[in-house]
């Protein structure tokens, strides 16, 4: 599995949510597509992932 392009370990069959965890990401503030396609929050718990995902992940920063 990749996350923004680099190859990432993970277990087959994790969860979404749990593999962003594991990765140091905060929930709250990120978004992210799965192989091309917008995961909407509420799904990141039952969106299970396999070996060929591509994951990019974007976070939201504040400033001015």
């Amino acid at each position: 599995m990749k996350i923004n392009g680099k190859e990432t370990e993970f277990t087959v069959g994790d969860s979404l949510a749990d593999i962003l965890e594991k990765n140091g990401f905060n929930l709250k503030k990120i978004a992210v597509m799965k192989n091309g396609e917008i995961v909407p929050k509420a799904e990141y718990a039952q969106t299970k992932t396999e070996s060929d995902d591509s994951l990019e992940v974007v976070s939201f920063v504040g400033g001015g």
